[in-house]
């Protein structure tokens, strides 16, 4: 009996020590959570990092609805769209959209902000409610209500300013404020939300102890709030600036990019280049630039924060 119960525990696996188990736990709590992550991997390479990729070879190529008579021109895209007049107006129409939206946008969303921190709950929460109506409400349907109030004839905007008749969308010279004022609109929704739960997880205890010591209301604001939402101010930058220069459908549905090219976009350009005239391996070349200018300006405004934390 002695000899077989010898046997029978030399047969069994040796404990493993505590730094063992923890590694092996560590390892399959590991593996559990790529399980887990896989599905979305999947659709993230499948289609965020593969049609990245394909834009680029793409861009390279000159190709339209029949793909298997592609040919390789190199950078030959790239030095057309330089010389493009209607792209380089669309660049400059960017650009005005993104300077002026994005810093009115933020300035705006945490100056109404600071407002509404102060009321009630439930009047905070109605605030809320309202200016972020716009933002969960249809492109479409926000589209159709500003084409009406911008109606030449019977439209809201010209029965106040008592100018019946004047075409805002139909002017070159007004056509891109109205985008903007309308962008304006629809941006400034969720900015609002965000500041005002960054405003409420501000340590109020420096709050108090700046106002003992004496600080005005602008010194407890710049020297103590501001800094603790600068986070929320840096995403809200960047979301801003990429809404900005993605303005397409806004500009699709009120102007079509005119007047005489008055609100084209590069976004919107990419969109007629592909589908109008089908030439893809160009709408691929602007798009791998858009690229290229989003991520230079984020990461410019990632410097700047950091530089003033």
């Amino acid at each position: 009996m002695t000899q077989r119960s010898n046997a029978a525990a030399s047969k069994q696996p040796p404990k493993l020590s505590i730094h063992q188990r923890s590694r092996v736990l560590a390892r399959k709590e590991t593996l559990s959570a790529y399980l887990f992550l896989l599905p979305s991997l999947i659709f993230f390479l499948g289609f965020v990092v593969a049609p990245m990729v394909m834009c680029l070879v793409y861009s390279f190529f000159d190709m339209g609805l029949n793909m298997d008579e592609a040919t390789f021109i190199g950078i030959g895209n790239y030095l057309e769209m330089f010389q493009d007049a209607i792209f380089r107006k669309g660049f400059l129409n960017t650009v005005i959209i993104v300077v002026v939206a994005v810093p009115t946008v933020t300035a705006f969303s945490l100056w109404v902000s600071s407002a509404i921190y102060q009321m009630k709950a439930f009047t905070r929460s109605f605030y809320r409610c309202v200016f972020y109506l716009p933002v969960v409400t249809g492109t479409v349907a926000v589209t159709v209500v500003w084409k009406w109030m911008f109606n030449p004839y019977n439209g809201l905007i010209n029965q106040i300013f008592d100018s019946v008749g004047f075409n805002w969308l139909g002017n070159s010279s007004t056509a891109l404020a109205c985008i903007i004022m309308i962008l304006f609109t629809t941006s400034i929704g969720q900015p609002i939300v965000l500041y005002v739960a960054a405003l409420g997880n501000v340590d109020h205890s420096l709050v108090e102890a700046a106002q003992v010591d004496g600080a005005t209301k602008f010194q407890v604001f710049w020297k103590v709030k501001w800094p603790q939402i600068m986070p929320t101010t840096l995403y809200i930058l960047v979301i801003t600036t990429i809404n900005s220069f993605q303005c397409f459908a806004l500009i699709q549905l009120l102007t079509s990019g005119g007047p005489n090219h008055a609100t084209d976009t590069i976004m919107y350009y990419i969109f007629d280049m592909a589908y109008k005239y089908h030439r893809f391996g160009y709408a691929n070349a602007m798009g791998v630039i858009l690229a290229i200018i989003i991520a230079i300006f984020s990461a410019v405004q990632f410097k700047l924060a950091k530089s003033e934390t």
